[in-house]
């Protein structure tokens, strides 16, 4: 009988570790799932590193120049484009005073005329009333660019929708926006979670 077990149990095939064929088959299938995640997960990074680098960044708000449309700590996803429009949202990477990015609104274009009228706060584009619903209050602050003033070829004239609390293109100290500094075009809002938002275009227009 002895020799029998022995000769029963001999025929049994032992893997590295004591594993019987099955075990150790159980193993590898486990091994593949567990590499085929691991390179879907470097996939998925990849990806999202090539989308953040390539097409989008994000970009942090600071300050109260863009209440209410945007407030200070919002997060925005930018993408750079070959031309704007008036109405973008913009971040604007032009050296200042301040050294540092600014999120502003193009309200004019290169080539065009912007006039503001302090005392009715009407705003005009090319002799164009605009209408300007996304705006916290009527435009009354001024500061030593004189109008009309007739925007750069290349340019684009930037205010924040919060005008009474904005330092922008009416100021010498930020003047005009080089477009070769515009770093892109704010499309949503990421963060807060419950303030997620995307950024259309009915924003603007004209009387």
């Amino acid at each position: 009988m002895y020799n029998n077990r022995h000769t029963e149990t001999s025929k049994i095939k032992y893997y590295p570790g004591g594993l019987t064929p099955e075990q150790a088959e159980k193993n590898r299938k486990k091994w593949f799932q567990a590499y085929d995640m691991a390179g879907s997960i470097l996939s998925a990074l990849v990806i999202i590193f090539i989308i953040f680098t390539f097409l989008f960044r994000a970009v942090s708000v600071v300050g109260s120049s863009m209440v209410p449309t945007l407030a200070d700590g919002d997060w925005l996803l930018v993408s750079s484009q070959s031309e704007y429009e008036r109405g973008d949202i913009i971040i604007i990477t032009q050296p200042n005073d301040r050294n540092e990015p600014l999120v502003k609104r193009i309200v004019a274009l290169g080539g065009e005329t912007i006039d503001i009228d302090f005392n009715t706060h009407e705003v005009t584009v090319n002799g164009k009333v605009l209408d300007e619903p996304y705006i916290y209050e009527p435009t009354a602050l001024s500061y030593d660019v004189t109008f009309p003033y007739h925007v750069p070829e290349g340019c684009v004239f930037a205010m924040g929708d919060n005008r009474n609390d904005s330092l922008d293109s009416r100021s010498s100290r930020i003047g005009p926006i080089d477009e070769r500094y515009i770093l892109g075009k704010a499309f949503v809002r990421i963060l807060p979670f419950d303030e997620i938002k995307v950024f259309n275009e009915d924003y603007f227009g004209e009387e």
